[in-house]
């Protein structure tokens, strides 16, 4: 993959939604609401969904 600002911004969302994961079963395991953190991976997800399929294409964005 070519380095730049949509490879950065890829890594970038792709080690946030493990966080993310990470805090959704951290919150699970302990029986707490967990809804906000879903609906911000969901979008983290689309986010980049719709960032590697620009890339893939090479379109800026």
């Amino acid at each position: 993959m070519e380095e730049g600002p949509d490879t950065y911004r890829i890594l970038k969302l792709r080690a946030e939604i493990l966080e993310l994961g990470s805090a959704i079963r951290q919150l699970q395991r302990e029986g707490l609401d967990d809804a906000a953190a879903q609906l911000l991976i969901a979008r983290k997800r689309a986010q980049l969904e719709h960032l590697v399929k620009a890339n893939a294409a090479g379109r800026p964005l």
